[in-house]
Formats: C-alpha cells, sequence, structure tokens
C-alpha cells in the first residue's frame, strides 16, 4: 500500500505504552502497534528507498545488559546507510516525527579520519561553514563529545567543538504537525536530508565507512 501518513492512533499507542510498560499491556496491544506503527512506518520507509533499503528496529528492549530498562521501546526508528556511509534514520514516539542523517556514531579508524580533516586548514573550514549554515535551522548533533580536546590536539583549536565530537548528524524534531497525517511526511523528510546532503558528501569523502567489526545499530 502507499504511504498515506502517520496515524494518530501511533501517537496514542506510544502515549499508552509510556504510561502502562509491561508484558500485559504489549500482548494486548500488538495488533495495533502492527496496524499503526509497523505497517505506516514500513510505507513510509519504503516511499524512501532512494535512500537505501531501511532497517527497523525491533520493539523489544535488550534486557540482558540493562536490568532497568522497560521491555519495550517507546519508540520505532529506522535506520539505512548510503553507498558512501552516511546514515539516514527517523524515529516516531508520541512526541511526533523525528529524523536525522550523518554519521551519530564514529568508530575509531573513523575518529582518526574526521580529526585528521577539521584540522586540515581546507576541508576543516569546509565542514565548519556546512555544518553552521546547517545549524541555523536544524540541531547538529552526534552520539557524544568530548569535554575537552582529543588527546595530541590543541583545545584552544578554532573548530574545538567539531574535534570534541565523536560524529557528526543533523536532525529534526518535527513533532506533530497536521501534516504528520499525510503522505506530506516522505516530502520533509526528504527536505532535510536533501539540506544534509553536502555535509554527508563531505563525510563520505573524508571519512567513509569503518573497516572495523561494527559493534551494533542504536536505537
Amino acid at each position: 500500500m502507499a504511504f498515506k501518513g502517520i496515524p494518530a492512533g501511533a501517537l496514542e499507542f506510544y502515549a499508552a505504552l509510556e504510561a502502562d510498560n509491561s508484558k500485559t499491556f504489549w500482548e494486548a496491544n500488538k495488533h495495533r502497534y502492527a496496524e499503526v506503527v509497523r505497517g505506516p512506518v514500513t510505507e513510509l520507509c519504503q516511499q524512501l528507498a532512494q535512500y537505501g533499503e531501511f532497517r527497523l528496529f525491533r520493539p523489544h528492549n535488550d534486557m540482558r545488559f540493562a536490568k532497568n530498562k522497560p521491555p519495550y521501546k517507546t519508540h520505532q526508528g529506522a535506520y539505512t546507510e548510503g553507498e558512501g556511509g552516511a546514515g539516514f534514520f527517523v524515529q516516531l514516539s508520541a512526541e511526533g516525527l523525528m529524523a536525522g542523517t550523518g554519521y551519530y556514531a564514529m568508530a575509531k579508524d573513523q575518529l582518526d579520519k574526521f580529526r585528521a580533516a577539521i584540522v586540515d586548514e581546507a576541508t576543516g573550514s569546509e565542514i565548519e561553514t556546512i555544518t553552521a549554515q546547517l545549524a541555523k535551522k536544524y540541531s547538529i548533533g552526534a552520539i557524544s563529545e568530548l569535554k575537552t580536546a582529543p588527546r595530541g590536539y590543541d583545545k584552544n583549536h578554532p573548530r574545538i567543538e567539531l574535534l570534541r565530537r565523536k560524529g557528526l548528524i543533523v536532525s529534526h524534531e518535527f513533532g506533530c504537525p497536521k501534516w504528520l497525517h499525510t503522505s506530506q511526511v516522505t516530502k520533509r523528510i526528504d527536505g532535510l536530508w536533501q539540506a544534509a546532503a553536502e555535509m554527508n558528501s563531505w563525510l563520505d569523502t573524508n571519512v567513509g565507512p569503518s573497516e572495523l567489526e561494527p559493534d551494533g545499530f542504536f536505537g
């Protein structure tokens, strides 16, 4: 089926799950999850297939290493990675829609390349200009950042804010506007990702995919 928007019932489902994150609730309502969450998000990802084949995250939290976590995720995420290495993700929760793109969490070999490119005057100035322009409308972030300069780098470097980051993404919290329930969702997400195309091109050229073994997806 063609994507027609995110149903209001999807937001209602996650609001209810936040209030009662239990197996009892899940078993009684998993048909709602399939109908108003997973189904529409799958259709949305199919509409965005030019960015790659998306992987939808499982609704269950991994309880093996974090016993205090609730058993079920209160959001539905989906992720794909372009040929050059940049990632594209969407997330739906009771708060609405969020989307982003870039390199959320860089592996060690990627960080080495990233920092070297930031220090280089030509490539460093380029990404500084790109991110400054994007920051006027969107959020710039990463999985985390250092409190000070990485070892071996000047803490007074003019691009120290970029050097401290362990990744680089552009994201936007769209929330719950009226268009969320229409096919306009695809256009809005595509607009964000197209706006970040120059940043992703810089990352793919100067960083690229990690050659180390991956340690899992986020979500």
